[in-house]
């Protein structure tokens, strides 16, 4: 098998926080292929390879995102060519030949993206941040946390992510809120250096269905204040964060999102 020349695109988010629809809209260019495995859960990566276990244990909706243990970073124990190789010979099967890119979405890549820069070190990372509280409602169908508890962890996750960014080459950190206003295709584009290209992926605002989320403390909605969210599941004005080397690249990125 001829090894894949192109580049990845790791799409990064908590559970229930629009990552799916985010790799939608990146796998419908033409140019970037996405994973398509017939038993991984929405198509994650992280069942699709066995160089990184992946058990009940790991990837836990409103837990993993702050455990110390899946926290995986530069020198871990993963940060190896075996691990790399077997990533890459594990999704080779899966994806469609041909492109410059490759897109792979699983929430696990919020605590994994300083590991695979070190596995990868031409990939770019593309995170969606969804208000605490929506993600809190959206999330109480698959656990039984209170719901003061999981807005708590998507605070507490947001600001890791936060202090991973400085360790990060290539990130672009967009809101779901955003994402389904206006055709993020352009700017999702410029990120990658790619032509620009319709996207047939349509765009409901997913919030609307959790029209009473949970409250905010005082304390979360100071934390929560950082990303333009406020109470009652309010979205304000929020800059998006675009890391990249190329000067052109994060102008015309943060162009495109305005």
């Amino acid at each position: 098998m001829t090894p894949f020349a192109g580049r990845y695109v790791f799409v990064a988010g908590l559970h229930r926080t629009g990552t799916s629809l985010l790799a939608r809209l990146l796998a419908s260019h033409p140019e970037i292929a996405a994973l398509a495995h017939p038993t991984a859960p929405e198509d994650e990566g992280c069942y699709a390879q066995g160089a990184i276990p992946h058990t009940a244990q790991h990837g836990m909706p409103g837990h993993y995102a702050t455990d110390p243990d899946q926290h995986l970073v530069e020198e871990c124990r993963f940060d190896t060519l075996a691990v790399r190789t077997r990533m890459e010979a594990d999704w080779d099967r899966w994806f469609a030949p041909g492109g410059r890119w490759r897109v792979e979405k699983s929430p696990v890549n919020l605590t994994r993206m300083r590991l695979y820069q070190q596995l990868f070190p031409m990939a770019q990372f593309v995170i969606v941040l969804r208000h605490p509280a929506v993600m809190a409602a959206a999330l109480a169908k698959w656990v039984d946390d209170p719901a003061a508890q999981l807005i708590d962890y998507a605070l507490d996750a947001y600001e890791l992510m936060t202090r991973d960014l400085a360790f990060l080459h290539c990130a672009l950190v967009i809101r779901y809120e955003d994402l389904v206003r206006a055709d993020p295709m352009p700017a999702l584009c410029r990120f990658l250096d790619l032509a620009a290209a319709d996207s047939p992926v349509a765009l409901r605002d997913g919030n609307a269905d959790y029209p009473a989320p949970p409250p905010l403390t005082a304390e979360q909605a100071r934390r929560a204040a950082r990303w333009g969210y406020g109470g009652d599941g309010a979205a304000g004005a929020f800059a998006p964060i675009v890391r990249h080397p190329l000067r052109r690249i994060r102008a015309e990125t943060a162009a495109a999102l305005r």
